[in-house]
């Protein structure tokens, strides 16, 4: 049988894994990228290091997405953390698990990641070509190629992997969301997730205060809807960090709800033992006024907003503050409450939620069922996940799927 003719359109990280995929089972392939270099937006991740994927079998990766997790069910049992791991081993990277089963080159350079899959498409004959497709060929229902810029391009299969609408200095500017809607799909809204917060005030007041090791809680209205650990910071806008990142995956109805955030500033104390800590301080402090008591214990930027949540008068001497106050003072120190305006534009997201609807796609193939040979990968699926590398692991996963369903469908 001869090769198949197979057309990538999208140089990140799901592209080249397809490119690679389909490659591998004998297809001849093109892929498509207007950028000068590949992976533009994979070498920017994890900071530059690259979170490549974490080091968490089938059952451990679906709990950590969010959004329509049941469609990738199929690509990660097939290719889950520990198989992207071994994949990226072999093209002579290696790798360390840290915190969290986050994964990362043990170089912690991101260019390892996107050279080792540029090396290994070199190594199988994929076409590089730097081009911009607009849109795609389809006659009887089925796609047969391409047209972009500079060119028009036939292909018996096609890989849409344009990345999503997040980042759009790197290349992702929904092309790919506009041809596949031109092709009859759905696209459901996008938005930005893993994305800062911005909130009604206090952020620009604590400007610049990171915070390690605490805990935070959602409230959608009033209702707890998710907890973390970890670490955030405040900013001009409001809040950010991994902590804030993971949260706003959770903050989905802006408009119809309301949302805050309750911040544990010293979760390894509970209540009780907390209570004798601030005792003991207050004996330290005794004499002088409530404003200078409390250095001991917390960072010295956030004390002045702590102070007025108390509602304790900040001149007030710390021998007259009464059990009643402290008692509020602690809640205030386990449940120090940021109202959340919104989210900031899917622009400064790392990743888009939203995108093609899954229920058009076949989660086994990752194959069109509106258009035959026509196949997606990565984030313009509508499928997002929290931080962790489980964003990267969802393009390794459905761009493995594409590339051979696309390389093996028969003719």
């Amino acid at each position: 049988m001869m090769s198949k003719d197979i057309l990538v359109i999208g140089g990140g990280a799901a592209g080249m894994m397809a490119a690679i995929s389909a490659a591998e089972l004998g297809a001849s392939v093109t892929l498509l990228e207007p950028n000068e270099r590949l992976g533009k937006k994979l070498n920017i991740t994890g900071k530059g290091r690259c979170n490549v994927t974490n080091n968490a079998g089938l059952e451990e990766l679906m709990a950590n997405i969010p959004r329509n997790g049941k469609f990738l069910y199929s690509a990660f049992s097939r290719f889950d953390g520990r198989d992207a791991m071994i994949f990226f081993e072999d093209l002579g990277v290696p790798l360390k698990t840290e915190r969290g089963n986050r994964v990362f080159p043990v170089s912690d350079r991101a260019f390892d990641i996107s050279s080792a899959l540029e090396r290994r498409m070199r190594t199988l004959g994929v076409c590089v070509v730097r081009d911009r497709a607009l849109s795609l060929k389809i006659a009887d229902g089925t796609v047969c190629g391409a047209v972009g810029e500079k060119d028009s391009y036939s292909a018996g299969a096609v890989i849409l992997a344009t990345g999503g609408v997040s980042y759009p200095a790197t290349g992702s500017t929904g092309d790919g969301h506009h041809m596949a809607e031109a092709a009859g799909h759905t696209i459901m809204p996008l938005r930005g997730s893993l994305v800062p917060l911005r909130d009604f005030g206090v952020g620009k007041e604590l400007q610049g205060l990171s915070l390690r090791n605490v805990g935070l809680t959602v409230f959608e209205n009033s209702k707890k809807i998710y907890t973390d650990f970890g670490e955030m910071v405040f900013t001009h806008f409001g809040v950010s960090g991994p902590l804030i990142l993971s949260a706003s995956a959770h903050m989905r109805h802006f408009g119809e709800k309301a949302y805050h955030l309750e911040i544990d500033l010293k979760p390894a104390l509970d209540e009780q033992v907390l209570d004798k800590r601030l005792l003991g301080d207050f004996e330290k402090y005794c004499n002088h006024d409530f404003c200078n008591a409390l250095d001991d214990l917390l960072p010295k930027k956030i004390i002045p907003a702590i102070i007025r949540a108390s509602g304790i008068a900040p001149r007030q001497k710390v021998h007259d503050i009464t059990r009643e106050q402290r008692k509020g003072l602690l809640q205030v120190l386990k449940h120090f409450p940021v109202v959340i305006a919104g989210l900031c534009p899917v622009e400064e997201a790392i990743i888009t939620s939203g995108g093609i609807k899954v229920g058009e796609i076949q989660p086994t193939t990752m194959e069109s069922k509106r258009v035959k040979g026509l196949y997606f990968a990565g984030e313009i699926i509508d499928t997002d996940a929290y931080t962790g590398g489980f964003n990267l692991q969802i393009a390794w996963a459905t761009g493995r799927a594409a590339g051979q369903s696309a390389a093996g469908r028969e003719e």
